[in-house]
């Protein structure tokens, strides 16, 4: 029972109705306690997450997955997602506190015990995995077991207090549902379903150096070496740009590879089009940088955003079209 909760629950006597003001204020503990849960969850990420691994099913099965398949991946990616967060938030529950960015999450802010935290992570890892189990096959479930394993033991235990090169190989864990539901699907994972992996891989080095450029003084408070802080701007601006080209090229790789399986000219324009939109913001940041003027790291973060939901929604359009 977390804490919030454990505040608010009263004795009342066997049919004695609860006055109308002691009701509400238990309506919005109640409520309190859903929102510091699914906080735990990070929903924008989970949201994210979906958005890149729906189109990729559809385009592995030639159209619509069958509903079975389509449901299992869609709740249990999202469940494997919020339990990966929500164990990472348990996890980091010691920087949090330090970090402005970060404080008034729900562990930092006392809304949740640390081992309520724990238990939901757990349970929500475990229901994802057997749902997988039951519904997909052995491929993708295990496949979702390692995700959340690599997100919250190899990337948060591990590499992110530790290297610069955290965001590189984390980007291994936030590129992993496309290769989820790829296999889900089909059963293995061909080139098609590497390229598109690929594309979700190097573009977390440009979304999420430019978060870090942001909160610099936060990842610099909590002792987390992010590239921008144990690194001069020029370094950071050169991988962004080398980050960014190599997410366009496996982009444009997944163009031909994907011919046969229905991607044409609307998934190339997006690609052709949010591409040099993404590389010219990139480009943009590191020149004003360069010139010593003041950066918005934050016009890149919201413009990857926009390429990635643009690029993987236009191989939904080409596959049903």
């Amino acid at each position: 029972m977390s804490m919030i909760t454990e505040r608010s629950v009263q004795r009342r006597s066997p049919g004695v109705a609860e006055p109308a003001p002691r009701a509400e204020e238990a309506r919005r503990d109640r409520m309190a306690v859903f929102r510091a849960y699914l906080a735990l969850t990070k929903p924008a990420i989970v949201e994210l997450l979906l958005v890149t691994t729906v189109p990729t099913m559809m385009l592995a099965a030639g159209g619509w997955p069958d509903l079975v398949t389509f449901f299992a991946v869609l709740v249990g990616g999202a469940l494997a997602g919020g339990a990966a967060s929500a164990l990472n938030c348990y996890i980091d529950r010691d920087i949090d506190v330090l970090m402005k960015r970060t404080k008034r999450r729900p562990l930092p802010t006392h809304q949740i015990s640390p081992r309520s935290v724990l238990v939901f992570g757990l349970t929500l890892a475990v229901v994802s995995v057997v749902l997988m189990a039951l519904l997909t096959n052995w491929l993708a479930t295990a496949l979702t077991a390692f995700s959340i394993f690599y997100y919250d033991v190899i990337y948060t235990l591990w590499l992110k207090r530790r290297t610069p090169a955290n965001t590189f190989w984390g980007g291994v864990c936030g590129a992993a549902p496309v290769v989820i539901g790829w296999a889900a699907v089909t059963g293995s994972i061909s080139a098609m379903g590497w390229a598109l992996f690929a594309v979700v891989f190097f573009w977390q080095m440009p979304h999420f150096y430019a978060l870090a450029i942001k909160y610099k003084d936060d990842y610099k408070r909590a002792g987390i070496p992010m590239l921008p802080v144990v690194r001069s701007m020029a370094r950071v601006n050169f991988e962004i740009i080398l980050y960014t080209v190599l997410t366009l090229a496996s982009s444009f790789a997944a163009w031909p590879l994907g011919r046969g399986l229905g991607l044409g000219w609307i998934y190339g324009a997006a690609a052709i089009i949010t591409g040099a939109l993404f590389l010219g913001e990139a480009v943009r940041l590191a020149y004003q940088s360069r010139k010593g003027a003041a950066v918005k790291p934050m016009r890149l973060f919201q413009l990857s955003i926009t390429y990635l939901t643009v690029l993987f929604m236009a191989i939904a359009v080409d596959t049903l079209v």
